[in-house]
């Protein structure tokens, strides 16, 4: 299979750590240009990767040598950078979440498969095969009838000028953070049947977006979807599974490092057992999965993608609004952001 060539729109932090690092190790991907709205910032990034430097987003998706784009630029410029690039038949692998809103992530993904191009959402975790092996033991039985999920994603608060707290730029925990418990509760208890049935987002004074947020939903069949997330909390990135006869807990699921053991907690009546997993790499992984859908033209589903943005908006717009006390300490942190 011949390397996709692969442009990347900006310079972002998740691109600079992960993906292009990745990428480059990839025999499955090629590094064809690096743009930037600077160019020095262009050129200091592709010197790295041998490749060619460019200034400004219009002027990648006029490369020829360039057939598919990555689109790590805050949230809210996603969408009219994904809707350009599927002008100029580029595939597209747009970093999480796809877009701000449902409604233009339906447009985009139908765009995309008229065009018989590849849009697909950069939700790495979702590649990572410890989340298999937890699916497995669920359909085998280990913790008997399923009852209640419960997600958390949140990290500590980043420094004043960073782009999470810009309403403008699609800040805020929800946005950020909350699509990764949102997306693991759809992928262990399916998304098509699951409703919103209460949600909080609060806010610092000041503030325009959200720095924390809750919300519960449920399935048809009953089983509760606890989800917390935020920006101001101590790093905590897990879920559970908690059944009639057992609970299944796993820790770091959302951002683990290539080298990192899962370790797969198991609770049976008196009986625990930690099951030590192999390391997985769910950036080269992503990556991969996208390659193999362009040279292969096997179109994404998106359905998944389009039902998490639709429980997004629903989040948002049944959320009790709340404010945080003006005197509660604030502790800074310079933790890098989750992926």
């Amino acid at each position: 299979m011949a390397p996709v060539r692969i442009g990347i729109m900006g310079c972002a932090s998740i691109a600079r750590r992960k993906t292009l690092p990745a990428m480059a190790a990839l025999p499955e991907v090629e590094i064809a240009a690096i743009a930037s709205r600077d160019l020095d910032t262009a050129v200091l990034t592709a010197r790295d990767y041998g490749c060619r430097a460019v200034k400004g987003y219009e002027a990648l998706l006029d490369l020829d040598e360039v057939e598919a784009v990555y689109v790590p630029l805050p949230n809210a410029m996603h969408a009219s950078w994904i809707e350009e690039a599927l002008f100029a038949r580029k595939h597209v692998l747009a970093e999480k979440p796809m877009t701000t809103s449902g409604a233009r992530t339906g447009e985009l993904t139908a765009k995309a498969r008229s065009r018989g191009l590849v849009l697909m959402e950069n939700m790495m975790f979702l590649h990572h095969s410890q989340h298999a092996v937890v699916r497995r033991q669920l359909e085998e039985g280990a913790i008997g009838h399923l009852y209640a999920f419960h997600a958390s994603f949140a990290v500590p608060r980043r420094p004043a000028g960073d782009i999470r707290h810009s309403a403008e730029l699609g800040g805020g925990a929800l946005l950020d953070t909350g699509v990764y418990p949102i997306r693991a509760a759809m992928a262990f208890l399916g998304g098509s049947d699951m409703a919103v049935v209460a949600a909080v987002l609060t806010s610092r004074p000041g503030q325009h977006v959200d720095s924390c947020g809750h919300a519960l939903l449920s399935t048809e069949g009953g089983v509760g979807a606890h989800l917390t997330f935020g920006l101001d909390h101590s790093y905590r990135s897990s879920y559970e599974l908690w059944g009639s006869e057992g609970r299944i807990a796993i820790e770091h699921a959302y951002t683990p490092p290539a080298d990192h053991v899962p370790v797969l907690r198991l609770e049976r009546k008196s009986s625990v057992q930690e099951i030590r997993l192999a390391p997985d790499d769910q950036v080269a992984n992503s990556l991969r999965a996208f390659a193999t859908a362009v040279r292969s033209g096997r179109l994404p589903d998106n359905g998944s993608v389009l039902r998490q943005a639709d429980l997004v908006d629903e989040i948002r717009g049944r959320a009790r609004r709340c404010t945080v006390p003006a005197d509660e300490p604030v502790a800074t942190s310079r933790m890098a952001a989750p992926a």
